[in-house]
């Protein structure tokens, strides 16, 4: 070695050499005469390219843990790299015009497949800046073994040479970064994708196992379906629900959350944002269900009343029931309701309003007149009425659940959600 010829100004990436004196001879000169140095050294370094390359990966090795960290049957691979990258960069210093490219695509590649690959993007820095302290110091002991006096010329061309490093690092790293950027707008729509599939139940079972890798959610497990709507965003979800391990899928019109129910039943919000509307569904056994957890959100989600809240269809069944089905809501509409036609609509309201109310007192004709204002009585008369204009009887259990749903799906028709 030569620690002479390479003062620490110069081996800075972006520094000037060292200023010397200033020698008679012209400017001019001097840099034909140095370049006239570097090439004669430089063609010595392609004569000795693959033992400069086992140099390199040998600096690469024990000053670079990345590398280090290498497995075996990746050594012919970046042995063949180092190869690649040292004769552009040689070769530059031969013919910069006319090599440029192909070395700036040599580099582009390289920072590609590194960061595809998963090297730390400094590492791949450090590399590339041991390969140019390699090749300086390599021109250096040439020089300095062949012709002794001109190793003082070789100072003059180091800008050029570190200012090739620089570029070079400069590239690898804008494709590493671009690449990466690249990578992760591909993972997050690949998990969009699979998590979409779970939620429109599309999702094929031999991608079960990427899909709970890529969502951090195990194959196998409890889960319930949380479906949001309205000017809410996961994060404010989040903080509303009970710590959980959740996915959270945003829609253009609604939000869903997979979310792995590990104890219990999923509770309701108490603090949802005012005009946010959440349905939960009851819980489905693994990712595969995930599918029918939705359905029923969704479910849960139409049941919100319309100026926001929560809803947890597990509390609300019977409607949950009416809704799902509207053509047998309809037609259980009818057969409850259809003897009532007859009677004026005003009358057939007065029915139905007490019928509701009463049910809603558990039975009771006394806490139903109180809500409605009237005798205790009356309550029992129209309960009568009902039951002679319909042919039922409240007192049997079979007509009294067939009215109940009937009241249920008729309300539900009517506002289009739960009150």
């Amino acid at each position: 070695m030569h620690p002479a010829v390479r003062p620490p100004a110069v081996l800075r990436p972006g520094h000037q050499p060292t200023p010397r004196p200033r020698p008679r001879r012209s400017r001019s000169l001097i840099d034909a005469d140095a370049l006239r140095v570097l090439h004669r050294a430089a063609r010595v370094l392609l004569d000795d390219l693959p033992g400069l390359t086992d140099r390199l990966l040998a600096a690469l090795r024990e000053r670079e843990p990345a590398y280090r960290a290498a497995r075996d049957d990746e050594a012919a691979a970046t042995w063949h790299e180092v190869h690649r990258s040292l004769r552009h960069s040689v070769s530059s210093l031969l013919d910069p015009r006319g090599t440029r490219e192909s070395a700036r695509h040599c580099s582009w590649r390289i920072g590609v497949t590194r960061a595809e690959q998963g090297l730390p993007l400094d590492a791949l820095l450090h590399a590339f800046r041991l390969g140019g302290s390699l090749v300086w110091q390599e021109l250096v002991d040439v020089t300095s073994r062949s012709a002794p006096e001109d190793v003082r010329l070789l100072v003059h061309v180091a800008s050029d040479v570190w200012d090739f490093v620089d570029e070079h690092c400069t590239i690898v790293a804008d494709a590493y970064r671009h690449t990466e950027r690249q990578l992760a707008w591909r993972r997050e729509n690949r998990v969009r994708l699979l998590a979409a599939a779970l939620l429109d139940g599309t999702g094929r079972i031999a991608d079960l196992p990427e899909a709970a890798q890529a969502l951090g959610l195990p194959e196998q497990g409890r889960y319930a379906v949380i479906a949001v709507a309205g000017p809410a965003g996961p994060a404010d979800l989040a903080r509303a629900l009970p710590p959980a391990r959740v996915y959270w899928h945003t829609g253009p019109e609604t939000t869903h959350g997979i979310l792995l129910v590990e104890d219990g039943e999923v509770p309701a919000p108490d603090d949802v944002p005012p005009g946010v509307r959440v349905g939960i569904g009851t819980t489905v056994d693994g990712l595969a269900a995930v599918g029918e957890g939705r359905r029923l959100a969704d479910t849960a989600l139409r049941l919100c009343p319309a100026a926001g809240g929560a809803v947890r269809l597990g509390d609300r069944l019977p409607e949950a029931l009416a809704l799902s089905c509207p053509d047998l809501a309809a037609a259980l509409v009818e057969r409850a309701f259809g003897p009532l036609a007859a009677l004026e609509p005003a009358d057939t309201e007065v029915l139905l309003d007490t019928l509701a109310t009463w049910l809603a007192c558990d039975g009771s004709a006394q806490r139903a007149s109180r809500r409605l204002y009237c005798h205790r009585n009356t309550v029992l008369n129209r309960l009568r009425r009902y039951e002679q204009l319909t042919g039922r009887s409240l007192s049997r259990p079979a007509d009294l659940i067939e009215t109940a749903l009937a009241l249920t799906a008729r309300r539900l028709s009517h506002t289009g959600s739960a009150s």
